[in-house]
């Protein structure tokens, strides 16, 4: 049998190959639009050559102090330059990139500093107490370096230097060099660890490239656009948004705090076009006074994600002047993964029906390969039906390489050969998917399976709710029975349990119904998630 002649003198080589890396976007964008603005913060501008110069400037100094290819180097910052700046400047000499959480206690930052092996952390002073309690917990700590951000509230310098004086040991012209293999690991992004310590999720050069373009797709976002980052920069490396700002040249525009009076001031102020967030940010957006609300006066778009929006959310968002594009993903996913791709016939849709069907999660990315909802132990996809439940689950180039020193958690997450999500769901006979809850969150209630998201939907349809969430309460008739916790907009006035419990009455199957109603604040992760784990302890003795 004769060879496959495109198997002969067919070879890679460095002229028909490169490793696909997202550093390549922020050279080409200091390349061809130098001047074009890339970063604003406050009353600080740089354009995109100033900040490929930081960025170089920061690899080159880390560099010199000895840092290499798969060295860990830590970040805990609001959304500001330096955080940004990292997301280039550490990969660029091979080392991986940890952000953290702005909002973990000190003894979880100490686990992930020791876990991730840091050889250094910048951290804004800001988050000074959380880090110097974190310090005492290791017993060989990283170098420190402070950001001294002049628009922090509060803080102390911890370090030996600040980052602007670190940027002045660097090279701006320094030579650095694209991964060796696209599989080389970029970043590290810890779960929330809210049963136990978190995992490490490592991301390559290959899956942050891929869907950086993903974004930019996913979103139609133009060249130029400009980007407010209500999404932290610490979650899911800002969904690979740095990188994607920097394929379109685009403008930056930083924020410290997210607080609906800033945030519609930048929107006005700076022309914002784009912008990310969870549930919890556009309810916030939504619910902001009127005053603050007229402050835009120009279309917005949005991007929600990271927990299941309420159609009544996404209905009053339109109203108000944003078009939202929905997606799902998890950190294992490097963030976006499926989109609830739109379709022009929806357009002449009534405005509840429009945002019921954008309510669901979608159909996979341009990036991701396979996404299927299935039996969790056989794999056996479920019927397009909407309504039979299972697992979702992923497989693609945008799924990550694997959790840090943690083989028996990879095996599993991988079991079969496809990422198990752990979010429950149903496919709909069009091949859009929706979740209906987390695996652990679902409810069963006399051998029926109730959906929260299903339940929640309707309460945030209430008119005195601004917040709502429902869990499991054990009961010993049903086994379980859903148990409401709610947050009434501050001009709701007076609304009872009773109230609550008759308004769902008229919308959905009584079984369903929350029979325990309990009112007051939502806790909540740093990206906005209602810890439903402190929920269902309440929940027992209510």
């Amino acid at each position: 049998m004769s060879a496959n002649p495109y198997e002969l003198g067919l070879d890679k080589n460095n002229a028909n190959y490169v490793p696909l890396s997202p550093l390549t976007f922020l050279e080409r964008a200091a390349y061809v639009h130098p001047n074009h603005i890339a970063v604003v913060h406050g009353n600080t501008r740089y354009t995109w050559a100033e900040t490929y110069a930081r960025c170089r400037r920061l690899a080159s100094a880390l560099h010199k102090r000895g840092i290499k290819e798969g060295d860990t180097v830590a970040v805990m910052a609001p959304n500001v330059p330096a955080i940004f700046e990292a997301s280039f400047g550490v990969p660029m000499i091979g080392a991986v990139l940890n952000t953290l959480n702005t909002r973990l206690d000190p003894e979880m930052i100490a686990f992930m500093l020791q876990h991730g092996e840091a050889k250094i952390l910048i951290t804004d002073k800001e988050f000074s107490p959380i880090i110097s309690r974190a310090l005492h917990f290791l017993e060989k700590p990283p170098i420190i370096i402070d950001i001294d951000d002049e628009m922090a509230k509060s803080g102390s310098l911890l370090g030996e230097k600040d980052y602007e004086s670190l940027l002045t040991e660097g090279d701006p012209n320094f030579q650095w060099q694209l991964p060796k293999d696209e599989w080389q690991a970029i970043t590290l992004n810890y779960t929330s660890g809210t049963t136990g310590n978190p995992k490490g999720v490592v991301y390559h050069h290959r899956g942050a490239y891929l869907n950086s373009v993903s974004n930019i797709i996913s979103w139609e976002l133009p060249k130029h656009a400009v980007y407010l980052w209500t999404l932290p920069m610490f979650h899911c490396n800002g969904w690979c948004f740095p990188w994607t700002m920097a394929a379109v040249a685009g403008t930056n525009v930083c924020l410290r705090r997210i607080e609906a009076d800033l945030i519609y001031d930048l929107v006005a102020n700076e022309q914002v076009t784009h912008y990310c967030g969870a549930p919890i940010v556009h309810n916030m957006l939504l619910n902001a006074p009127r005053a603050v609300r007229e402050k835009k006066h120009h279309l917005v778009k949005g991007m929600i994600a990271a927990a299941a929006p309420p159609a009544a959310v996404l209905e009053g968002m339109e109203k108000n002047g944003f078009k939202i594009t929905h997606v799902y993903g998890l950190t294992e996913t490097y963030g976006p993964s499926v989109v609830c791709e739109w379709h022009n016939e929806w357009d002449s849709l009534p405005i509840e029906d429009r945002a019921r069907l954008n309510a669901r999660q979608g159909v996979r990315s341009h990036v991701l390969e396979g996404l299927m909802v299935a039996d969790p132990t056989t794999l056996e996809p479920v019927p397009s039906d909407g309504k039979t439940l299972g697992e979702i689950f992923m497989r693609g180039n945008n799924v990550m390489m694997g959790y840090l020193k943690n083989p028996k958690a990879t095996d599993e997450a991988f079991s079969g050969g496809w990422f198990h999500s752990g979010d429950l769901g149903v496919m709909h006979p069009d091949g859009y998917i929706e979740i209906k809850d987390r695996s652990k969150d679902i409810i069963i209630s006399g051998g029926e399976n109730i959906s929260t998201i299903e339940v929640e939907d309707v309460l945030y349809r209430h008119p005195a709710i601004l917040e709502a969430a429902v869990v499991a309460k054990p009961d010993e008739k049903w086994g379980e029975t859903p148990c409401a916790f709610i947050t009434l907009r501050e001009d709701a006035g007076t609304v009872t349990a009773q109230e609550i419990i008759e308004f769902c009455r008229s919308q959905m199957a009584h079984y369903k119904i929350p029979r325990h109603v309990v009112f007051g604040q939502l806790p909540k992760t740093s990206t906005g998630k209602i810890q439903k784990f402190i929920l269902r302890d309440k929940a027992k003795v209510v």
